[in-house]
């Protein structure tokens, strides 16, 4: 019975994912293809990037994004606010998340989830940990509560002088902390609210409110 229920959860989440990833796709198809058109025309190709993730259960997956940075340019895999190589439109982009917009493709593919843990590069996965077993457990997602409170992540890296460092001993386990927490107590209602608030601050990044998100989703006590 509770395999079936399961089983049963898994479909319909699915679904859900595969009905929201279409229909986004459809109807943002002319932002897209304007987005894409912008960038061609103020920087150059590729109008894509695509990066090496690890999904559920560990199997790395190629993520898209709109490519916001600049070609031919290395530097750190932690992106801090100032970096030299986002370029103009990228910034923008950036700043509204439209970046992530290519992402419903992986959602399509079964890579990705609408709502669930931001996937990570491999270099950042320590896959013999507990909290990451758990975490691995779930298909990544576009966004998820971890997202939600740190859309300003490039901010505060921007106060560290060793990123590496800031963002493995500090932002990292916070929002490992996050994903177990929100995973272990989600609901149907508690994504389409996720969905909807990541939808609105994307839209107006302005009236970005973490007190909010923490008060609206029990954040504090998810991380005790």
């Amino acid at each position: 019975m509770i395999k079936s229920s399961r089983c049963s959860h898994e479909v319909m989440g699915r679904l859900f994912d595969l009905t929201c990833a279409g229909t986004g796709l459809v109807l943002l198809s002319p932002v897209l293809a304007l987005i894409a058109l912008t960038i061609l025309l103020s920087d150059a190709p590729p109008v894509f990037f695509r990066q090496t993730r690890v999904g559920r259960h560990g199997r790395p997956f190629r993520i898209w994004k709109f490519r916001t940075m600049r070609t031919c340019v290395h530097g750190s895999a932690i992106t801090a606010a100032g970096d030299d190589r986002i370029t103009k439109i990228g910034a923008k982009l950036r700043r509204h998340k439209l970046d992530e917009l290519p992402q419903l493709i992986n959602v399509l593919m079964g890579d990705m989830s609408v709502v669930g843990p931001r996937p990570e590069m491999p270099e950042y996965v320590e896959s013999d940990a507990p909290i990451w077993r758990e975490v691995l457990l779930a298909r990544p997602g576009i966004t998820d509560l971890a997202t939600l409170l740190f859309r300003d992540e490039e901010n505060i890296l921007i106060a560290g002088s060793d990123l590496e460092s800031l963002y493995r001993e500090h932002v990292l386990p916070a929002k490992l902390a996050l994903n177990l927490g929100y995973l272990r107590s989600r609901s149907f209602w508690q994504d389409i609210k996720l969905i909807l608030l990541t939808i609105h601050y994307s839209l107006f990044p302005a009236e970005f409110d973490p007190d909010f998100i923490k008060e609206a989703f029990h954040a504090d006590a998810m991380q005790a």
